[in-house]
């Protein structure tokens, strides 16, 4: 029958397991023989660290929809794990760890390596965390873990000693304490009830500014949102996690919500009076409509995430794609001028973008290097992106193909993911490019290492290309404009430097291509070198760290702690450009202010509130519902967008049309 080990990864084969993310250690020896023995089948795939293993599973069940699995020894290894089953957890992915264990006679003795695991993992892994203390075991613990990782959507632990992976695995007895198990699960078809679904219909069509909110649970169900926000007259923001369900270039897509999202999904969340939350969860709750201000549904598959980051009237738990077709034959597609609103939105926040983009960098502004991959990158690649003030510019400037998979470290937002990440969908997809972006904080962190693993194994490969972009500019820039827009504090040098590093030279040394940039006009070319290599590229792009992090809709008070501490170091040229992007969100107000009467909801600290007084207007504005419509029609708003475009519309004294890029 073989040894315990063989059982495991017989088991893994049952489970339609391929590949296995891992380090090698002493304690799981006999499994790593027992995969040996099994290579045909399974590919082990080693890490330079057992946290980018870890990060390399949660990455593969992100871009395959599959269970990830990663492999580690005992204590050190082990704790090496969680970040990236952290990862897992917080952004709810199937993945299964297997971690060995000191031999049974020495467990409680202090031993070398021993580490309490179970209680290591019981948070991590909350769901499922189980040793294997008798052959016997093996089959139903490992079954329970994969049918506990889908189920749950979340991480599960198994844990097994060395001895026990060694031992033999007896003849299957029909006995007392021998539970059978098999390799099987099946999804649920969850569906609300059609009197849940009539009370839903029912206070969407009441709405006249609806508002849809996309999370990643309704990845496979674009084609139902879109038909939903037509029939509804609605703009559509997405969470970070959500971004790829959305073609944002829609005229309805306002982009992403939250703190490092557009201006166009804040003022459409500040706007609406119904709110449609499809598949999310998105922490960023202070970006959501104010509570009281918009009536509310949910469609989640989880039961768990119903009204747990906005208070909603019906909650309707099922899959997103079932959940929207039943849904739409009962919603009534009448003319909702809002919705000239919201393309209006868009159509400013796009000018904004670009004007933020055609600002000059010191050398690169980062924002136009980010924003110039969108018209190079392919319609089968995939993107990867790391955390930092990357995801800003990845967020609001990247546009994604329609189908294109992007995926990063969203609710732990755990620096070191990005290239494990593009490891992962690279390996799963070989025959498909892979645009992996860092910056050069999270570079260094541990992407450097895994740099190693790339060009161990990219000869493997059916389609080379593989981007690495690296924004380099000295300075771990988002914790910096954290510490200047939350604390009013200057930047501390000693710990947010980075220190230089040559990346292109490096990759070269490693026998991939390197590419050098800090001209503008080197970036296009650069992406195109990149995109046509016959081997992986890293893109060295020296940056702008003055580029300012500015929320959308920022108050006063936001702004001038940022001022306060760049005041502090002096950092006249990182104000400047704060200036002008202030300037962008007046410009915008202003607009706003004479399209559409202003509906905005924050209090005195609000960038519109001083240019409501100017006008004459109440401060106090009292909840959306209460407030007077614009009277705007659909013509009217594409006659105001011409008049931009035209350079017409008048935004402010200190502002002019040109600067908007029109």
């Amino acid at each position: 029958m073989g040894n315990v080990a063989d059982g495991i990864v017989d088991r893994l084969r049952a489970w339609g397991t391929h590949r296995v993310f891992g380090y090698a250690g002493d304690g799981v020896d006999p499994l790593l023989a027992a995969l040996a023995r099994a290579e045909e089948d399974i590919e082990f795939v080693s890490a330079r660290h057992e946290e980018m293993a870890a990060f390399m599973a949660t990455g593969h069940a992100k871009y395959t929809g599959q269970v990830g699995v990663c492999l580690a020894t005992q204590g050190p290894g082990a704790i090496h794990l969680l970040a990236g089953l952290y990862d897992a957890k917080l952004d709810s992915k199937p993945v299964v760890a297997i971690v060995g264990q000191v031999v049974t006679t020495a467990q409680g003795s202090g031993y070398q390596q021993e580490v309490e695991l179970p209680t290591l993992f019981k948070d991590a892994c909350a769901q499922y965390v189980q040793t294997v203390n008798a052959p016997e075991q093996v089959e139903a613990v490992l079954d329970n873990a994969f049918r506990t990782a889908i189920a749950t959507s979340s991480p599960t632990c198994v844990i097994v000693a060395h001895d026990v992976q060694q031992a033999e695995v007896p003849e299957k007895e029909h006995a007392h304490g021998i539970v059978p198990s098999a390799p099987v699960t099946a999804a649920p078809r969850v569906m609300p009830s059609e009197e849940d679904l009539d009370r839903a219909a029912r206070l969407l069509n009441t709405g006249e500014r609806v508002a849809l909110l996309v999370g990643q649970g309704a990845a496979g169900a674009a084609s139902e949102v879109a038909k939903v926000a037509e029939r509804l007259g609605a703009g559509v923001a997405t969470s970070l996690l959500g971004k790829p369900v959305i073609d944002e270039s829609l005229p309805w897509a306002c982009g992403v919500m939250g703190h490092l999202g557009t201006t166009a999904a804040a003022d459409l969340m500040a706007g609406c009076d119904t709110l449609l939350i499809v598949g999310s969860n998105d922490p960023w709750t202070e970006f959501y409509p104010a509570p009281g201000q918009a009536r509310a549904v949910q469609i989640d598959i989880s039961a768990r995430n119903l009204g747990a980051k906005y208070p909603v009237e019906v909650a309707l738990a099922g899959d997103a794609t079932e959940t929207l077709r039943a849904l739409l034959p009962r919603l009534q597609g009448t003319e909702r001028p809002w919705r000239g609103e919201v393309e209006t939105m868009v159509d400013t926040w796009r000018r904004v973008a670009q004007a933020r983009c055609a600002e000059p960098g010191q050398p690169l502004n980062p924002q136009a290097v980010v924003a110039a991959l969108s018209g190079h990158l392919p319609a089968d690649a995939q993107v990867s992106v790391d955390v930092g003030s990357v995801v800003y510019w990845y967020a609001r400037f990247l546009r994604l193909p329609p189908g294109v998979p992007a995926h990063l470290s969203s609710t732990l937002a755990c620096m070191g993911a990005g290239l494990p990440y593009g490891l992962a969908a690279k390996l799963a997809h070989p025959d498909r490019p892979v645009v992996a972006m860092a910056g050069d904080g999270a570079m260094q962190m541990s992407g450097n290492a895994e740099l190693i693993t790339l060009a161990h194994r990219w000869r493997e490969w059916a389609d080379p290309r593989f981007v690495v972009l690296v924004l380099s500019n000295g300075d771990l820039a988002e914790v910096s404009w954290e510490q200047r827009e939350m604390e009013g504090d200057p930047r501390f040098p000693a710990s947010q430097d980075v220190p230089a590093f040559p990346w292109a030279d490096h990759a070269r040394l490693l026998g991939l291509e390197g590419i050098r940039i800090d001209r503008p006009e080197d970036i296009d070319k650069a992406w195109a070198t990149a995109l046509s290599a016959d081997r992986p590229t890293v893109i060295e792009a020296v940056v702008d760290p003055a580029t300012p992090l500015l929320p959308p809709r920022a108050t006063e008070s936001q702004v001038e702690q940022m001022l306060t501490g760049l005041a502090q170091e002096g950092a006249d040229r990182a104000a400047e450009q704060l200036r002008i992007q202030r300037e962008h969100e007046e410009a915008r107000h202003r607009w706003s202010c004479a399209a559409f009467g202003d509906r905005t909801r924050e209090g005195s600290d609000d960038l519109a509130v001083p240019i409501r007084r100017e006008r004459g207007l109440p401060t106090d504005k009292g909840p959306v519902r209460d407030r007077p419509r614009s009277g705007l029609r659909p013509a009217q708003h594409r006659r105001h967008r011409l008049a931009l475009e035209e350079g017409n519309l008048k935004v402010g004294s200190r502002w002019s049309s040109a600067r908007l890029g029109c």
